[in-house]
């Protein structure tokens, strides 16, 4: 296989041959007017012909140089093109990773808003828990939950997981009055976690860790918990935020004013540090810090809505 002149090299004569000029090349490759003459020589060295004429003060090309210049021209053009249309439909695409209950409950309802917004941009999302390996995955930006400190990931922290205790009407209505949090320990606890029960009754005001006598079921996701809470199948551990249109429409029903911190664990928009400049990134960026800044804003209605 022949091998090609240093790129720099033909970089150079290309401008030169386009410009007339060495000092026009310069400034339009931010090289000096010696760096762009010594280019042309290694060129002219490399292929063993003179591509310009030294004329005082300017440059002709050569009948060589008249020869190579069209076909280096209409390469860099075509290799131009073609980083251009890689860019376009790399930006016309966004790839988002989101955990569960966040992605169905909270990004799903918003989502059409921001493709309002951005119409030139398509949107793959995938529900996943797993932790997303950006150098190897075909994804953009993702929903993690976590300290916000992984390494070489530009974080956006969106909310705190904080958790209180839903129920539906219905259940309430069957199982009496619910006064105190001494009052859910003979009831069915939902749980997605192992602990969160014993910490929210603690935050509660118990003064030491109940125990508890009603039976407790497990389940994956935040999604999976609060389905089975509407369905009148015991009180479950949620997020609010994430049920917020439920609470709202009086599907759910906040027992008590108690709500727990799952740790110092915070949902963030993460992405690698190099695609930061990304404009697909940007806008998802400053749309997804807006709607969440939307939430916090208080409104008439802030407060729990807690059982009767």
């Amino acid at each position: 296989m022949s091998r090609l002149p240093p790129l720099s090299a033909i970089r150079a004569f290309e401008a030169a041959a386009r410009h007339g000029s060495f000092t026009r090349a310069a400034e339009e490759l931010g090289m000096t007017q010696a760096a762009v003459s010594y280019q042309v020589k290694l060129l002219e060295d490399r292929i063993g012909t003179v591509l310009f004429l030294r004329q005082p003060r300017r440059v002709v090309l050569s009948e060589a140089g008249k020869r190579l210049a069209p076909a280096v021209t209409e390469a860099f053009q075509r290799l131009s093109a073609a980083f251009a249309r890689l860019r376009e439909t790399d930006e016309s695409v966004l790839s988002i990773s989101a955990v569960n209950t966040f992605c169905t409950n909270w990004l799903v309802p918003r989502l059409g808003t921001f493709q309002m917004a951005h119409p030139e941009i398509a949107v793959r999302l995938e529900a996943s828990h797993r932790v997303v390996d950006f150098t190897v995955e075909e994804i953009d930006v993702a929903i993690r939950s976590g300290k916000g400190d992984w390494p070489g990931i530009r974080a956006h922290q969106l909310f705190t997981v904080d958790l209180t205790a839903v129920a539906s009407p219905e259940f309430l209505k069957r199982v009496g009055p619910i006064t105190r949090a001494e009052d859910l320990l003979p009831l069915p606890l939902l749980d997605c976690t192992d602990d969160c029960w014993q910490r929210w009754f603690v935050q509660a005001g118990l003064a030491k860790l109940p125990r508890l006598k009603g039976p407790i079921l497990q389940m994956q996701t935040q999604q999976m918990i609060g389905s089975a809470a509407m369905a009148g199948q015991g009180v479950a551990l949620v997020t609010p935020a994430f049920f917020d249109a439920d609470l709202a429409a009086g599907r759910l029903v906040q027992i008590l004013p108690v709500v727990v911190s799952h740790y110092d664990f915070k949902y963030w928009l993460v992405y690698p540090e190099e695609r930061q400049r990304s404009a697909k990134v940007r806008a998802f960026r400053d749309w997804l810090l807006t709607e969440v800044a939307k939430d916090r804003a208080p409104t008439k209605d802030d407060g729990p809505r807690t059982a009767a």
